[in-house]
């Protein structure tokens, strides 16, 4: 079987492959990223994760004729009205600059007592045969400064509950473990072994 990863994005191929790999999908799905099939953008154009990794599996789907895969994850913040939300790998203005996101989300929440956060991770899968979405969250507080150098994105940032690190000090195993899109992608392993 031959699966796409709808995403261009090289930190998050690592790990979807090292997530679906350690859910135990059988038969190991030959996995492609976007860039190996040049995907095209997909706009979000959608209100919900869900609806955008939606958007993304079909247009991979649609382009390809393979199966698609597709994610779309980021950060709510309770204090900030559940923002940057779908917007998060755009929230400073530019796609996809963690920096820049990182430190407006550091900036607004200067002071602020409430610190709950979560990640949250809608994962879908567009076949021949049908579409499936799984959502999960990794519920968390908002450290007062980046922490850490291991992920990406908001990783630094994030202490999940029952923890005293952010997702950017623990081990890639320790965040797949408990992770926003380790849970929702082990989530499809049933559809992927049906397929």
């Amino acid at each position: 079987m031959r699966l796409v990863l709808a995403t261009h994005n090289p930190h998050k191929v690592d790990e979807l492959r090292r997530i679906l790999g350690e859910a135990g999908v059988e038969p190991i799905p030959e996995l492609l990223s976007g860039r190996d099939v040049a995907l095209p953008d997909v706009e979000e154009t959608g209100a919900t994760f869900a609806e955008n990794a939606m958007l993304k599996a079909r247009a991979g789907f649609l382009a390809t004729g393979l199966a698609c895969v597709a994610d779309d994850s980021g950060l709510v913040v309770d204090a900030l009205d559940g923002e940057p939300g779908i917007r998060s790998a755009r929230y400073a203005g530019g796609h996809g600059d963690d920096e820049a996101n990182l430190r407006l989300v550091v900036e607004r929440m200067r002071g602020a007592e409430d610190r709950r956060a979560r990640f949250v991770c809608a994962a879908a899968v567009v076949a021949a045969e049908g579409e499936w979405v799984v959502e999960d969250t990794l519920e968390g507080n908002l450290a007062d400064e980046p922490r850490g150098d291991r992920g990406f994105g908001y990783d630094p940032i994030l202490v999940p509950h029952g923890d005293t690190r952010t997702c950017a000090e623990l081990t890639p195993e320790e965040k797949d473990a408990i992770s926003h899109r380790g849970k929702a992608f082990r989530g499809l392993r049933p559809i992927l072994e049906a397929l």
